[in-house]
């Protein structure tokens, strides 16, 4: 059994041996080319030092659980003979590149309305007396602090309109940042298309004047909060705190967009057009997923979430009942939409590594072989938070695919596949959340 070392994942350049953002840089300014092989491999006359592609995830939250009585394979027939149950069946082709695991939860999950607040969290939200509501940082944002330094885009998150009443509970994404505030989200295809790719014609010079104006305010703000401090009391000081640490996080992302001014955003190799306004439910999603493709194609970012629609989705397969009542499902019509919901969540799925599969990186392997998946939900079915649906696929964190995976505790944190992914993909972390350790059987040979 091999674990991958716990090291961080930074691009360290050898003496002598161009970048290629040094390759680009010109004065102050950055030209955009493509993803070049020569970059990838780094071919030079005395040696061929390889670079590896990056490493990239992506969280695709569901909401309002699965039907849980036909979505999880047969507890007593685990490992790679297992079979996929009928409604996941668009997915038997990629049976050897996925994984799926039972029996993780998180402990102290208390909202049956929350399928993702706390899905990449963990946290307890009761956790300070006095408040009903505290949340900690996501996974994908501890992540993106690490794999999201060279890229445009520290991380995307993508989320859709009215997500809050489709089972996902508070908040703008399934992000979460370090103050445990959450990360708001790209809600339309449109939105997304833009942020990724559309470019600013705003003058440089005026840019750079909006940027320095932005860090004048923070500046100030910082100032006068400093000041405030030394008259409040404790329990205000450490309001102000988090509040100053939100005040952090701003200028990080303005020092990133300076150094990002005058390098055009680099167009998508796939054919991909600005979508459609009018798109919702299924082709929603389907265009989220080509959006990401696209975004790994330019290496515009390397994390992405996505908190996915639920009402929308059910409405464009013919539903006539909200998402909530499709949850409650038993016999009949319920349980027929819900069946419906998770077999296109399997096809919509075995599309998009479709694709990640079609698409090559510079050194042969594939979109697909270089990115870590995880889709689930903090909710199993109606408001049980036990047994957390968790569907696993790609080859970014180094897990052995093809199995089915059923913990011998049925109160395994999820948080171990959490700290697990993280280390696959090389980013640093001795913990997460309340995490025992990683999921040992995830790096197994067997």
């Amino acid at each position: 059994m091999v674990i991958p070392p716990a090291t961080e994942l930074k691009i360290k350049m050898k003496k002598r041996q161009p970048s290629r953002r040094g390759f680009l840089r010109s004065g102050s300014a950055l030209i955009a080319l493509p993803m070049l092989e020569s970059f990838g491999h780094r071919r030079f006359a005395s040696a061929a030092a390889v670079v590896a592609p990056p490493k990239r995830m992506v969280f695709l939250g569901m909401g309002f659980g699965v039907t849980a009585d036909r979505w999880y394979p047969d507890v007593t027939t685990t490992g790679t003979e297992y079979e996929l149950p009928k409604i996941l069946k668009p997915l038997q082709k990629h049976k050897s590149d996925i994984t799926i695991i039972q029996n993780l939860m998180h402990q102290y999950s208390a909202d049956g309305h929350s399928g993702s607040t706390f899905w990449l969290t963990g946290a307890n939200r009761y956790a300070i007396p006095g408040q009903s509501f505290h949340n900690t940082v996501s996974v994908d944002q501890v992540a993106a602090e690490v794999l999201g330094e060279q890229t445009r885009f520290t991380s995307i998150q993508l989320a859709a309109r009215g997500a809050g009443e489709d089972g996902h509970g508070p908040g703008n994404s399934l992000a979460w940042n370090r103050s445990g505030k959450p990360v708001s989200g790209l809600e339309t295809p449109v939105a997304a298309f833009h942020r990724l790719f559309s470019g600013d014609n705003t003058p440089l010079a005026v840019q750079q004047v909006r940027l320095q104006k932005q860090r004048s305010i923070l500046d100030t703000v910082v100032s006068d909060a400093k000041s405030a401090g030394r008259m409040l009391s404790k329990s205000d000081n450490e309001k102000l705190g988090e509040y100053l640490e939100s005040v952090r996080e701003i200028e990080v992302r303005l020092s990133k967009e300076e150094k990002w001014l005058g390098v055009e955003k680099k167009k998508p190799t796939s054919k991909i057009r600005e979508p459609e306004e009018s798109l919702e439910g299924v082709e929603e999603i389907r265009m989220m997923y080509d959006l990401m493709v696209a975004a790994m194609q330019v290496d515009a970012t390397r994390v992405f979430s996505y908190r996915m629609p639920v009402n929308s989705m059910i409405e464009s397969l013919g539903a006539t009942m909200s998402a909530h009542s499709m949850s409650h499902y038993s016999e009949g019509e319920r349980r027929n939409v819900s069946q419906s919901r998770d077999t296109a969540h399997a096809k919509l799925l075995a599309e998009f590594i479709d694709k990640l599969k079609a698409s090559k990186e510079p050194d042969g392997s594939t979109l697909f072989d270089q990115c870590a998946i995880t889709m689930g939900t903090n909710l199993s079915s109606v408001h049980t938070l036990k047994n957390c649906p968790t569907l696993i696929a790609g080859g970014g964190a180094g897990f052995k695919q093809g199995r089915h995976i059923v913990m011998d505790d049925p109160k395994t944190p999820l948080c171990n596949l959490w700290l697990s992914t993280l280390r696959g993909v090389g980013v640093a972390s001795d913990t997460f959340g309340d995490s025992t350790g990683v999921i040992k059987e995830l790096f197994a040979d067997g």
